[in-house]
């Protein structure tokens, strides 16, 4: 496949856009097969995990978690209050409501307490043994694209040739950081710094 780079012509400076769009051919295949079952990959191990995150939805800091300790540093849960269960999500102590959205959401009458709702999550219903499966399912599959890539990617030197940055990459990465942030972008036949 091939993407657009444009170049302002040498001889014709003034030359229109529409003549200055050059097709260049930067990803093979494998490239991009292997890209597409990562983004796929990914896309199912976070929901996975988002289910898998629900049978305890808490994050701890240190060796030791349990009810004996005082070291959540996050947490998404539903309790009772005058104005019926209300869902919250704690980040280092504070509290915000979350209600509808985490920790207590669900259709009208029928909300339930789940950190993560059913619509965020794979399987929508709780069924974490199907969760856990279905992650480490697309773990594997993660894993072995992303070797088969990295032999091809070896093998026909795409990694040293367009991957590896060169000493005037380092140099130019301060202000390629800066262009990206203004949105300046410039397309070339090589990758640039940050693409690197």
């Amino acid at each position: 496949m091939e993407s657009v780079a444009r170049s302002q012509s040498a001889a014709d400076p003034g030359a229109s856009a529409s003549n200055d769009k050059t097709l260049i051919y930067r990803q093979s295949r494998w490239t991009r097969l292997t890209h597409w079952l990562w983004a796929i990959s990914l896309f199912f191990m976070l929901l996975s995990g988002l289910q898998i995150f629900n049978a305890r939805p808490q994050l701890y800091i240190g060796k030791q978690s349990g009810f004996d300790y005082n070291n959540t540093i996050f947490a998404i849960g539903a309790e009772n209050s005058d104005a019926g269960p209300r869902g919250y999500t704690e980040i280092f102590g504070k509290r915000f409501d979350t209600t509808g959205v985490l920790g207590w959401s669900g259709p009208a009458g029928q909300e339930t307490s789940r950190a993560f709702p059913s619509w965020a999550t794979i399987p929508s219903y709780y069924d974490l043994g199907t969760a856990r499966v279905i992650h480490f399912f697309f773990a594997w599959i993660l894993t072995t694209t992303l070797i088969v890539w990295f032999v091809a990617s070896t093998v026909n030197g795409h990694l040293r040739r367009d991957l590896a940055p060169r000493l005037d990459d380092l140099k130019r990465l301060p202000q390629d950081i800066v262009d990206h942030a203004k949105l300046k972008f410039h397309h070339t036949r090589e990758y640039n710094t940050l693409q690197k």
